[in-house]
């Protein structure tokens, strides 16, 4: 055998050997009507695309609607695009015949959407987070806070939501300012680790985003951004600006570019950036944003947040309504590999060049998140150089299950209303309902070494 296939089934041995030491640590799923009730309706809106369909956009109307009769309305409109509906679904369309059952209907889908809302939503604010954000803290587990809402139309949009995040760093700092010492959340090997933690979008902080004229939007989201870094900064916050659909790619890249390497911000706050693996020149674009990271010259490492990718969807229709290429890959599995290359050479970089990045692996994934824990293992990296990230809702059971073996794990909360989460809301269903959960797969009998395959 040669040497590269010996270090190959090293790896493979590895990954299975911290799989099996995470999925020990994984807690005892809960049993109640609720879960039941979530767990079944999850199954069957992933097994059925057109009942998938028909709850996201039922989710999507649900703030509009005026009156439950309004709501039940719209559930048997949508519902008559699905050929078979389940006994639930079509009894549901029965009751819709009456006034009573009609108002029975629409008070039960407002709850439903409500109780969806509330597993992937936080709270409406930071500050009624709190409770939120002390248990996640008291579990071993950080948190990123994300103010919902999505692109700016308007300079007053735009610092609106500038004045909303600089309140939250504000508010975030003083919560996180009396929690108990947890060591592992707030150091790690390159140094200090901020406690408060809020993550900003770019096409939020200026209605400027032309994908012809990057340079545009760069400019006027600067003037938003500054403020905020230095907010932070003054703080100890970190600052994490999230990557969105590939329309604000060169943007919010020449953005961070920028500033970072501006002589107000070289000694911090800490900051970071979101990396998609789904994209065919992810590799090039992380190239950029090291070569970028590099020429700014700070003394704080980056943080790069490594992720499959939320806008799968819009990325494909966009591509062919203008007879595109598709821009991400147009199977799991590539995302997948594409994940772990980019893995591999997130920690190459940070060993060669220790102090300028951090890796924050972002995935539900078990044998993504193995990989990355063996592959650090076995080039000489210590566990806590790598944190595991998680959407709050999707991932709330590998946090507790990495956080409980001893790994670095903070979970992405968004807090807001129902209506500027909307968007938000659609994508995580759209993500829970993919059928690439290993926990739902793991429900259904697959075996550890299922789990772990090689994609």
């Amino acid at each position: 055998m040669s040497r590269e296939r010996e270090t190959e089934a090293g790896l493979e041995a590895a990954i299975h050997e911290v799989g099996a030491e995470i999925v020990e640590h994984l807690p005892t799923p809960p049993r109640g009507p609720v879960a039941a009730l979530d767990e079944r309706a999850m199954r069957l809106t992933a097994e059925d695309p057109e009942l998938r369909t028909a709850l996201f956009r039922l989710v999507d109307v649900t703030p509009a609607c005026r009156s439950l009769d309004d709501l039940a309305s719209h559930l048997t409109e949508f519902a008559e695009d699905v050929e078979e509906p389940p006994p639930p679904l079509a009894a549901a369309m029965r009751a819709a015949g009456t006034k009573p059952g009609r108002l029975a209907l629409g008070a039960a889908v407002a709850g439903g959407v409500s109780h969806m809302a509330h597993r992937f939503i936080a709270a409406p604010t930071p500050a009624e987070a709190k409770g939120e954000l002390r248990r996640l803290w008291s579990a071993g587990i950080g948190t990123s806070v994300d103010l919902l809402g999505e692109a700016t139309l308007t300079e007053a949009e735009a610092d609106a939501y500038a004045a909303r995040c600089d309140e939250a760093l504000t508010t975030l700092a003083g919560i996180y300012s009396e929690f108990e010492p947890r060591p592992l959340l707030e150091r790690d090997p390159d140094g200090p680790l901020s406690r408060a933690n809020l993550s900003v979008k770019v096409t939020a902080l200026t209605p400027l985003i032309r994908p012809e004229a990057p340079g545009r939007g760069v400019e006027d989201a600067a003037t938003r951004l500054r403020p905020l870094l230095a907010r932070a900064n003054e703080l100890g916050a970190h600052l994490h600006i999230d990557m969105e659909s590939l329309d604000a790619r060169e943007t919010t890249l020449g953005l961070i570019a920028e500033l970072l390497g501006e002589e107000a911000f070289r000694g911090g706050p800490s900051t970071g950036v979101v990396l998609q693996a789904y994209l065919r020149d992810a590799a090039g674009e992380l190239a950029e944003i090291i070569a970028a990271n590099s020429r700014a010259g700070r003394s704080v490492p980056l943080t790069i947040r490594l992720v499959k990718g939320a806008y799968w969807d819009h990325e494909v229709v966009e591509a062919g309504q203008h007879g595109w290429d598709p821009p991400v890959f147009s199977e799991k599995a590539e995302s997948d590999r594409s994940f772990e290359a980019l893995t591999r050479t997130l920690i190459a970089q940070a060993r060669e060049r220790p102090g300028t990045i951090r890796i924050a692996i972002a995935s539900h994934n078990l044998r993504s998140v193995a990989h990355a824990i063996a592959f650090n293992r076995l080039a000489g990296g210590a566990d806590d150089s790598l944190e595991f990230q998680v959407l709050r809702g999707l991932g709330d059971d590998l946090a507790h299950a990495l956080a409980g073996a001893g790994f670095r794990a903070r979970s992405y909360c968004p807090v807001g209303d129902l209506v500027a989460g909307m968007a938000y809301l659609v994508r995580r269903l759209l993500e829970n309902t993919a059928n690439e959960s290993f926990l739902a797969e793991q429900a259904r009998g697959a075996s550890l070494d299922t789990l772990l395959a090689a994609p």
